[in-house]
């Protein structure tokens, strides 16, 4: 990408888009074109077509989504695949229209099936049933590979996907109700720690391992393939390392210094069993994280108290 190239971050406010743009700054890029949701309705195909006949973009990030924890997921099944749907169909469908000439669409590790072979490898989609918990929502992101592939195919665009593990990182989402488990730890661990609590609930038996990787890597990893990667298959993104959830809920207490018990219940649902990305690909292109887990929390729990208002604005806010 040339340094003034036109280049759009869809999403530029979520904790990947931001983290893109940042990289993207940081590398002396300054021609980047977004717009807030209330500005351009991504699910809005004329309003979509109309921005990039305005705009043309040169290069397009597909970080827009509507994302979601395990209850999210399984409570706004309809909007979790309607949206998601519109907004990569759109996209992808404009940039192709309007000559964008690289496109990169990030989806989600939750495309593979729920017993997939672990590690993970990108062979592995649609070789089983998904996880119904999160089954629209892994259809919809399935669909955005097979698009960015077949107009590829038909059309020769340089399009291509990405399909990140479990991120965490600047501006996540920690709303109890609708947040991924390590951001909702995080706030669990630190209420408890400030209310003298003595203990925290986790969901499940604490068993399901998961792996973790932090937006800046993966913002880092965006910017790499779209400079190095154009090849029609989709590429996994992650460490190639995981952990029991248990394991996670135990290293955000002793990093947030909340003294008490922790308490597993077993009545909630505790998802897909493992999660683990076979990340070979990747590293063979020459590509590897930087910031381990440890570090990494240690990391999002200062970003958290440096921005408790934002992150819990609209609630009893804990300092």
């Amino acid at each position: 990408m040339q340094k003034e190239a036109k280049i759009y971050v869809a999403g530029h406010r979520g904790m990947v888009g931001s983290a893109i743009v940042r990289k993207l700054r940081q590398s002396g890029y300054d021609n980047i074109v977004y717009r807030t949701s209330r500005e351009l309705d991504l699910r809005n195909q004329a309003a979509v077509e109309q921005f990039f006949a305005e705009e043309k973009p040169e290069y397009v990030f597909l970080a827009a989504a509507k994302v979601g924890g395990i209850v999210a997921n399984n409570t706004y099944r309809a909007e979790f695949i309607y949206d998601n749907l519109m907004i990569e169909a759109n996209i992808i469908h404009s940039s192709h229209q309007h000559g964008v000439k690289k496109l990169l669409f990030l989806g989600s590790s939750c495309i593979y099936p729920k017993f997939a072979p672990q590690p993970m490898t990108e062979d592995d989609l649609l070789s089983g049933k998904l996880e119904p918990t999160n089954e629209p929502y892994a259809i919809a992101k399935i669909t955005g590979i097979k698009l960015c592939e077949n107009y590829r195919d038909q059309y020769g665009d340089d399009f291509i996907s990405a399909m990140p593990t479990n991120l965490y990182g600047p501006n996540d989402n920690y709303d109890l109700q609708n947040s991924h488990v390590l951001p909702a730890l995080v706030r669990k661990f630190h209420e408890a720690k400030v209310n003298g609590s003595e203990s925290v609930e986790i969901w499940g038996d604490g068993s399901p391992m998961r792996e973790f990787l932090h937006v800046d890597d993966l913002a880092e990893a965006c910017f790499f393939l779209m400079e190095n990667y154009s090849d029609k298959g989709f590429i996994n993104v992650g460490t190639g390392v995981d952990i029991t959830i248990k394991e996670l809920a135990l290293t955000i207490k002793e990093v947030v210094g909340f003294e008490g018990e922790l308490r597993f219940d077993t009545s909630k649902p505790t998802g897909t069993p493992r999660k683990l990305m076979n990340v070979g690909k990747l590293n063979e292109l020459g590509f590897k994280h930087k910031i381990d887990l440890r570090e990494g929390i240690e990391l999002v729990y200062q970003d958290f108290l440096a921005n408790i208002d934002k992150y819990v604005k609209g609630e009893r806010v804990v300092a």
